[in-house]
């Protein structure tokens, strides 16, 4: 079987898709489930996010240089995500709909250079990754 070069996740969460929406775009809130950042919504903003080291797993950490791409609220939030070989020039995309009286959201992370000596592993620590903050940003929208 052939790793994918893209992490995909779908998640329901029981709230409307505004209140997902600011999760996603407000600076604060963005901070408290994914990483410390200078974000401001709007399209073309240059912006970084701080990912912490996890030393238990090897990982020291990194500085992410992303862009806002597209910008549809509620909907749609799509980012340049850039690190490092083999996450340099990747894409983050979030969509969302309504579902019911929550909102179903969907992510995906894509572009990972499967080439590089290091691309598999990234890839699967995306994939790790995503799904760890997905479950903060449920606990973040409880508060």
């Amino acid at each position: 079987m052939t790793l994918e070069n893209t992490v995909r996740r779908e998640i329901h969460l029981p709230h409307p898709p505004e209140k997902v929406w600011e999760a996603l775009t407000d600076r604060a809130l963005l901070a408290a489930w994914l990483h410390p950042n200078d974000f401001e919504a709007r399209v073309g903003h240059r912006f970084t996010f701080h990912v912490p080291a996890k030393p238990a797993v090897n990982f020291p950490g990194m500085t992410v240089q992303s862009e806002v791409l597209e910008l549809e609220p509620p909907a749609k939030l799509v980012l340049a995500w850039n690190a490092a070989e083999p996450v340099a020039d990747t894409r983050v995309s979030f969509r969302l709909e309504a579902d019911g009286a929550g909102t179903r959201l969907y992510l995906e992370h894509s572009g990972f250079n499967l080439d590089h000596s290091f691309g598999k592993h990234a890839r699967q620590g995306a994939e790790y990754g995503w799904g760890e903050m997905l479950a903060r940003l449920g606990e973040v929208l409880t508060r």
